[in-house]
């Protein structure tokens, strides 16, 4: 490395300036948080709580009740969410911005239709950046987060079990899109259960995230950060799967699309799908010769920026957005992952 790129990155550190690769690693999950609160706020809209904090909606009372069935206190845990995920972005953002970095921008992307069902904020209708509508949801962090023997950065190609399989294929929503939607129990339920899933699918990839990109980190503050915002959506991932669990067995079709979806007894003896196992179990890190350890997995820091929107992407949450919202996302991503730890 030339002496005059170590001094600009010595330079950029002591004058509490931000490398270029530093700016990126803030900048692509700041993106991804507005994308989260933008799908947490419309969650929280319909079966969230109302106020000064998130403000907005107006509830759906038969979605509210449907979650409850999971827990009791799910309206305020998804308003606690919405709330958590609006403050990253906003901080994220603000201190991009405070070092002469440029921000996250996603405005002109809210172009999404949204639920128009009773609750929502009548004003977000057409201008939501995510779609809740048509998910594909992977289940396969809850075997994968219970397995003591396999760990996705040793075993790449191995399969996790999906807990729920049918939501894994197909397109399935997780709010009412219409309120044509309440007006089966069974099928809002199974509207309720797909959400109750759809928030630990969501909430274990930031905590994978945060800590992979923290590994390329070259300021010290930006490492700071990345590691005292990824261990909420650690947080938030146990609070959710915690609950998921409890997602009433059925089996729904979907009176739109005709699709089925099947949610599983979970109170089962197999550790692999037990529902109360939300505590990491232990397994295989960096080398197999090592003793099992529990541990977020994966961690592994290559290729994580893409891999996080390449999942998200998979899961149908940007259907109906625009070429131009992909490339500017995938811009973040490469940037992201081309930043290297002391080298800007």
């Amino acid at each position: 490395m030339g002496a005059g790129l170590w001094a600009s990155i010595r330079t950029a550190e002591a004058s509490g300036g931000l490398t270029p690769g530093d700016a990126a690693l803030l900048r692509f999950p700041a993106a991804l948080e507005l994308l989260e609160a933008d799908f947490w706020i419309q969650y929280n809209e319909l079966g969230g709580i109302q106020d000064s904090e998130v403000p907005g909606g107006s509830g759906n009372p038969l979605y509210t009740a449907a979650l409850a069935m999971l827990d009791e206190d799910m309206d305020q845990y998804i308003h606690d969410n919405t709330d958590d995920e609006i403050t990253h972005h906003q901080f994220l953002n603000a201190y991009l911005m405070a070092h002469g970095a440029a921000p996250a921008n996603l405005d002109p992307f809210r172009t999404l239709m949204g639920s128009t069902a009773t609750g929502v904020n009548t004003a977000l209708i057409g201008h939501r950046l995510t779609n809740l509508t048509q998910l594909t949801v992977d289940t396969s962090w809850w075997t994968r987060y219970r397995d003591d023997s396999h760990n996705p950065d040793l075993d790449p190609n191995f399969v996790f079990p999906q807990a729920v399989p049918t939501l894994g294929v197909n397109q399935h929503t997780a709010i009412p899109r219409t309120d044509a939607d309440t007006s089966d129990p069974n099928f809002l339920q199974a509207i309720a259960n797909t959400a109750g899933f759809h928030f630990p699918t969501i909430e274990q990839g930031g905590t994978s995230l945060y800590p992979s990109l923290a590994q390329r980190a070259t300021h010290t503050e930006v490492l700071r950060i990345l590691i005292s915002i990824g261990p909420t959506e650690t947080m938030h991932f146990q609070t959710w799967s915690d609950k998921a669990g409890n997602a009433p067995a059925l089996t729904a079709v979907d009176p739109v699309t005709g699709v089925s979806v099947t949610f599983p007894d979970l109170d089962v003896t197999d550790e692999l799908f037990k529902k109360n196992l939300i505590m990491p179990e232990p397994c295989p890190f960096l080398d197999t010769s090592l003793p099992i350890v529990s541990i977020i997995r994966p961690t592994n820091t290559e290729g994580i920026a893409m891999g996080a929107l390449t999942f998200l992407t998979n899961m149908g949450l940007f259907i109906g957005q625009s070429a131009a919202f992909f490339a500017y996302m995938t811009q973040l991503a490469q940037d992201a992952d081309h930043a290297k730890h002391g080298r800007g």
